[in-house]
């Protein structure tokens, strides 16, 4: 694929022959403003905390301190349930009172749900600390998106949500390994540390927020539509008549469905029960999708950058279903050492699919989005994302409990062909600029 500039021609310049330039590292630092690096500089310290215990809460509450499992189960589920029900109050607000401020809430919400896991005995207060979870997952993503929107813009934008990707993953992966050799059932305190690191890590963005990013993203201006009347964007039932809206909120939740939601409950659940392979292996498996995110993401935006968005989807459907039917084709080996190879391959595709996946439907919902109502617009792509990620495991439990490996393989693939058909559905209701192609600028005659 050809490559070109990060940035694309400046206006009112030729635009730069395709291939002319290389996106770098450099280069996209330097085109970053200055919010936008002091944003990005703090992804991996944000979420490292996040890392250190997203794969422990569970074994904290249970096993520490002393709940039993069917109940940990619940109050873990309580953190999705409580995501999405705030997920289109959380749109709403953010167009009201601004990006930054809905994210400086979820921040504190964080902290405060990590001070309070780090010493909960009971399991009300439990349920407190997992809620506040809640809250913060439910902003995360309608809030910091449009705050980053309100930053970043064209294929600038792209870039940035690739990055940070790789970024999040990063952080999380560094905090599941250190959280790893820490922690120890027989030590409670151990897990009161990695908690209170958690609520630590969160002061920086907070202090950020509060500081040098305190400008940014805050309440949209008004337009004044007749006397006495003012307009803040359309509401949700407006942005769902967008057909476009309609197309990319549907393929948000099938590639929810089929990867996300499948990866924490299909996935492992087929490489025990079909693949017969051990925890250890499924282990190296989520490892190996860490690592390819993290090293691979910037190379992948390299290759993407300049193309159709819709069209990056396509390469995103043959990714994961390569990597489901590698997965599928691990049952008629079960529990050898090429089933095992199998596995770790099968994340290793769908890692590869994820660096194609995030930098795209962020930008798309983005840019068919105006700064005032941005935060709904995110509010419905993440709701649909939530619903995905629910439906997901029902499916997959439902399927497998019932020995259906070979069909639940087939209603991935079939899943992943309708993303494709989606995608270029997609194509033909959004622009060309908001499917990332950047039109030349002509230059002016002479005299």
């Amino acid at each position: 694929m050809a490559e070109t500039t990060d940035t694309g021609p400046a206006p009112g310049s030729a635009a730069a022959p395709a291939g002319e330039h290389r996106l770098t590292l450099r280069g996209f630092w330097g085109a970053l403003p200055t919010p936008g690096r002091w944003l990005l500089s703090t992804t991996a310290i944000s979420t490292l905390g996040r890392g250190m215990t997203l794969p422990f809460t569970i074994i904290y509450i249970h096993e520490v301190r002393g709940v039993s499992l069917d109940v940990a189960g619940l109050l873990m589920g309580l953190i999705a349930v409580v995501a999405l029900l705030i997920t289109i109050p959380v749109g709403s607000l953010t167009d009201r009172l601004g990006a930054r401020v809905v994210v400086v809430f979820g921040s504190v919400a964080q902290l405060l749900g990590a001070l309070v896991l780090a010493f909960a005995t009971t399991v009300p207060a439990l349920v407190v600390a997992v809620v506040l979870l809640g809250i913060s997952f439910g902003v995360g993503w309608p809030a910091f998106n449009a705050m980053i929107a309100s930053i970043v813009s064209g294929r600038l934008r792209t870039q940035y949500f690739g990055i940070n990707f790789a970024l999040i993953n990063l952080g999380i992966g560094i905090g599941g390994i250190i959280s790893g050799f820490l922690t120890d059932v027989d030590r409670p305190g151990t897990f009161t540390a990695i908690f209170l690191a958690d609520a630590a890590c969160m002061l920086v963005p907070i202090t950020l927020l509060l500081g040098p990013l305190r400008h940014v993203a805050g309440p949209p201006e008004r337009i004044t539509t007749a006397p006495g009347t003012t307009s803040g964007g359309g509401g949700y039932v407006a942005i769902l008549r967008n057909p476009a809206v309609r197309w990319i909120t549907l393929l948000t939740f099938l590639a929810s469905f089929v990867g996300y939601g499948q990866m924490e409950a299909g996935f492992p659940a087929f490489a025990r029960q079909v693949s017969e392979v051990t925890t250890r292996t499924i282990g190296l498996a989520f490892a190996a999708n860490t690592a390819v995110i993290v090293c691979c993401q910037f190379f992948v935006l390299r290759r993407i950058d300049g193309h159709r968005r819709t069209r990056v989807f396509l390469v995103l459907v043959g990714l994961w279903a390569a990597a489901w039917l590698l997965l599928g084709a691990t049952g008629l080996v079960a529990g050898t050492f090429v089933a095992a190879i199998g596995v770790v391959m099968f994340h290793v595709l769908f890692g590869l699919g994820e660096t194609v996946l995030q930098p795209t439907v962020p930008a798309i919902v983005n840019d068919l989005a105006s700064e005032r109502d941005r935060g709904r617009f995110n509010a419905v792509s993440a709701g649909a994302f939530q619903v995905g990620a629910v439906a997901a495991p029902v499916v997959a439990g439902w399927m497998l409990d019932r020995r259906l490996g070979g069909a639940f393989i087939g209603l991935i693939v079939g899943c992943l062909a309708l993303v494709a058909v989606l995608a270029l559905a997609l194509e033909r209701r959004i622009t060309p600029e908001v499917n990332g192609i950047e039109p030349a600028v002509s230059p002016r005659p002479a005299g």
